[in-house]
C-alpha cells in the first residue's frame, strides 16, 4: 500500500511541474486567438492566467505537499524494511530525489515546455475548481508574497505582456513559414509607417518633372504628349514658382484645337497641395483620400518646394517589395551589390535587411556625403556605418553609383 501510495504522489509531483510550466509557456497570443474562438479550456487558462500569483500558489502548495508526502512516505517504508540500517534510510531518499528529478521534474517540464497546449488546457479544468477550495490558504501565501515583492518595486497587479513595436517587427521577421516574403515585407512597412515622413519616399526637387509654362508653346506640347506622367506641376522659371497641377487627360483632349495656347493650360489647372516635409507617411495618406487628391509638393520650413510625393509613393512605403525597380540595386555573383546612390536609405534596407541609419540623409548619396563631408572621387573605398564600399561613378556634384562588397557589417570588427 505504502508503495502504491508513492507512486500515485509521483505522478501527481509529475502534473504538477508539467502544468506549471504549460501554463506559463502557453502562446498568450495563440491562447486569446483559442479563448475567441470559444474553446472551454483555454477559457479556464485564460483566467488562471489573469493573476498568475494565485495559479502559481496554488501549483507550488500541492507539488511542495506531494514531494514531502513522498519523502515520509519512502523514509516509512525504509524503516519499515531496515529498521536497523540508518544508511540505509538516507539511501533511500537519495534514491528518491533522482527518481522524483528525472520522472517528476525533467521529464514533465520538458514535454510541457516542447508540447504546452497538451497538458494546459486539461490541467486548467482542475486548478479552476482546487483554487475555489484552497483560496484562503493561496491568499495568505499570496499576502506575504505580495508584500515581499512590493519591498523590491514590483506589484503583481500590474505586469501586463504587451508587445512594443519591435517586438512585433520581431515576430513577423521570425513567420518566415507562415507567409511568404513580399507579405512580410509588406507588414513591416505598415509598422515602419509611423516613423516614415513625406520627406522620406518624396521624388527629390531636381528629379521633378513638370511644364515650365516660359517654353515655346511646341516644346510644351511636346512634353504633353510624350510625358510617361498623367499629371504634372506647371510652374513659371523654377518649381518654386507653381501656379498648379495639371491632368494630362484633360489638356490632351485641347492640346490638337487651334486655339490651343498658354491660357488654355492655365485654366485647366488644379490648386497644388502644399505638404510640410515632416508630415507622416501615415497622416498624408489620410489627407489624400479625404480630400480625393493624389499628389502634393513637399515644401520645407521656408515655404520653398523640396520634393513631390504622390499617393503611389505612399503606397510603394508598404508594398515596396512588389514594385521596386530592381535596376536600383543589382546583386552581383561574387556576392557584391551595384546600387544607384538615388535610392532611398529606407528602401536599401528594406530590399538588403541592413540597417544603415535613417535619421539623418534620406538618400545614399546623402549619406555618403556627409559620412565624407565631401563628395569622394571614383574609385574611393570608405566603409560607411559598417559596410565596406566602393564609389564606381560620380558626376560634379553628386555620387551616382556604387558597390558594397561582399560580407556587409562582418566588416565591422575590422580596422577602419
Amino acid at each position: 500500500m505504502l508503495f502504491g501510495l508513492l507512486v500515485v504522489m509521483l505522478i501527481l509531483s509529475a502534473f504538477f511541474s508539467g502544468s506549471e510550466t504549460s501554463l506559463m509557456t502557453l502562446n498568450r497570443y495563440r491562447l486569446r486567438h483559442l479563448v475567441k474562438l470559444k474553446h472551454s479550456g483555454a477559457i479556464k487558462a485564460y483566467k488562471l492566467l489573469q493573476r498568475p500569483d494565485r495559479l502559481l500558489g496554488l501549483i507550488l502548495l500541492g507539488n511542495n505537499f506531494v514531494n514531502n508526502f513522498a519523502a515520509s512516505i519512502t523514509t516509512v517504508i525504509a524503516i519499515k524494511l531496515y529498521a536497523d540500517e540508518e544508511t540505509i534510510i538516507a539511501s533511500a531518499t537519495a534514491i528518491l530525489t533522482i527518481i522524483m528529478l528525472i520522472f517528476s521534474e525533467v521529464a514533465p517540464k520538458t514535454l510541457a515546455a516542447l508540447k504546452p497546449d497538451l497538458l494546459a488546457y486539461p490541467a486548467a479544468w482542475i486548478f479552476t475548481p482546487l483554487l475555489k477550495i484552497f483560496y484562503p490558504i493561496v491568499w495568505i501565501i499570496n499576502l506575504f508574497v505580495s508584500l515581499l515583492l512590493r519591498i523590491v518595486g514590483v506589484n503583481v497587479n500590474h505586469c501586463h505582456d504587451k508587445l512594443n513595436k519591435e517586438e512585433l517587427k520581431s515576430i513577423i521577421t521570425e513567420a518566415e513559414s507562415l507567409m511568404p516574403m513580399r507579405y512580410q515585407k509588406m507588414l513591416l512597412g505598415i509598422l515602419d509607417l509611423e516613423s516614415a515622413t513625406v520627406e522620406d519616399v518624396m521624388t527629390p526637387r531636381n528629379e521633378i518633372i513638370g511644364i515650365d509654362l516660359e517654353l515655346p508653346l511646341e516644346e510644351i506640347i511636346n512634353q504633353i504628349k510624350t510625358s510617361p506622367h498623367t499629371r504634372l506641376p506647371v510652374y513659371k522659371k523654377n518649381i518654386d514658382r507653381v501656379i498648379g497641377l495639371l491632368h494630362l487627360r484633360k489638356v490632351l483632349i485641347e492640346v490638337n484645337h487651334q486655339d490651343f495656347d498658354k491660357q488654355t493650360i492655365i485654366n485647366l489647372l488644379t490648386k497644388p497641395l502644399f505638404i510640410p516635409e515632416n508630415t507622416p507617411v501615415h497622416t498624408q495618406m489620410l489627407r489624400f483620400k479625404s480630400e480625393k487628391v493624389r499628389i502634393g509638393l513637399v515644401v520645407d520650413e521656408y515655404g520653398d518646394v523640396q520634393g513631390l510625393v504622390t499617393f503611389d509613393d505612399l503606397l510603394q512605403e508598404i508594398v515596396g517589395e512588389l514594385i521596386t525597380d530592381d535596376e536600383a540595386v543589382r546583386e552581383q555573383s561574387d556576392g557584391s551589390y551595384l546600387v544607384d546612390a538615388n535610392i532611398t536609405i529606407r528602401e536599401l534596407n528594406r530590399v538588403t535587411q541592413w540597417s544603415l541609419p535613417t535619421e539623418g540623409p534620406k538618400t545614399l548619396n546623402g549619406l555618403i556625403v556627409e559620412f565624407m563631408e565631401t563628395i569622394p572621387e571614383t574609385g574611393t573605398s570608405i566603409k560607411l556605418h559598417g559596410y565596406p564600399l566602393e564609389i564606381v561613378k560620380r558626376d560634379e556634384n553628386v555620387v551616382k553609383l556604387v558597390k558594397f562588397l561582399p560580407g556587409g557589417k562582418i566588416f565591422q570588427n575590422n580596422a577602419d
